[in-house]
């Protein structure tokens, strides 16, 4: 893994500039956020060496260099699942070359499931924390020092001080923001009446496919994170209806240009 990530960070080095610090990921039905960058180069994910391929809609699988808010940054429009078959160690591949490259900063984006009774389809969630449900530790197996540490603290998955920022943006701009626990699973079924209930019942505020696997390894690198869920239908208790992914893809179209201006407005006061 590590030959095949120096050859990947190699050959991306002579196409990023040195100064990129802040890396993105853009969920499902989050990829227009990708309008917003400024002298933007689009890399297809095939062309990129040992970089995995995304197979779901609303995942285009394009790296993109750029800037937005004034800073140069690196956005992965379209991200890798569990549930597509690969493991742990492809699913944050991308979280590693953006360590050997240099990133310091990580945005991240999904689409969830809300679950509690405050939440409404097209709510923006700020994530404060999550619950990992995987059934595979991104971290497993043997430890290489350049990676990171063999145990490493979690009490801070969320950056208290780009929480902060983002809570003060969302207020001064009268956004609706929400707040609450991220729970990760494994997917790609939506969940069953009794699964929200209990996801819920642990903590649980929102639940998706995607996003805990990348932190875990963000952090495990140092790199500082701020994450946002858009809540694309609801598994309340008494108010679990039928949902689909075009459903979805639909729900994060409309609340996503608010959450844009958010990551954006955040990114320019770094």
């Amino acid at each position: 893994m590590l030959k095949n990530l120096n050859e990947t960070v190699e050959w991306l080095k002579a196409r990023i500039p040195a100064e990129t610090k802040i890396g993105i990921i853009l969920g499902t039905g989050l990829g227009d956020l990708a309008n917003n960058i400024k002298d933007k180069k689009e890399i297809s994910y095939e062309e990129i060496p040992h970089f995995p391929v995304s197979t779901v809609e609303g995942h285009s699988g394009k790296l993109i260099v750029g800037t937005l808010g004034g800073k140069p940054i690196l956005a992965m429009q379209g991200r890798f699942h569990y549930y597509e078959g690969y493991c742990m160690q492809d699913v944050t591949y991308p979280i590693r070359v953006m360590q050997f490259l240099g990133i310091s900063h990580l945005f991240v984006s999904n689409a969830a499931g809300g679950m509690n009774r405050s939440l409404e389809v097209g709510d923006i969630m700020l994530i404060e924390d999550h619950i990992n449900l995987f059934p595979e530790h991104p971290l497993r197996g043997r430890n290489l020092p350049e990676f990171g540490v063999r145990f490493p603290d979690m009490s801070e998955p969320y950056d208290k001080k780009l929480r902060k920022l983002a809570i003060e943006i969302a207020h001064k701009n009268n956004i609706k923001l929400q707040y609450g626990v991220y729970v990760g699973t494994q997917g790609p079924t939506f969940e069953t009446p009794a699964e929200y209930t209990y996801f819920h019942i642990i903590g649980g505020d929102a639940v998706g496919m995607s996003t805990v696997p990348e932190v875990i390894v963000a952090r495990h690198a140092g790199i500082k994170v701020l994450a946002f869920s858009i809540i694309t239908d609801l598994g309340v208790t008494g108010r679990v209806e039928t949902v689909s992914h075009e459903e979805v893809l639909k729900a994060a179209k409309i609340a996503q240009p608010k959450m844009a201006f958010i990551m954006e407005e955040v990114i320019k006061q770094l």
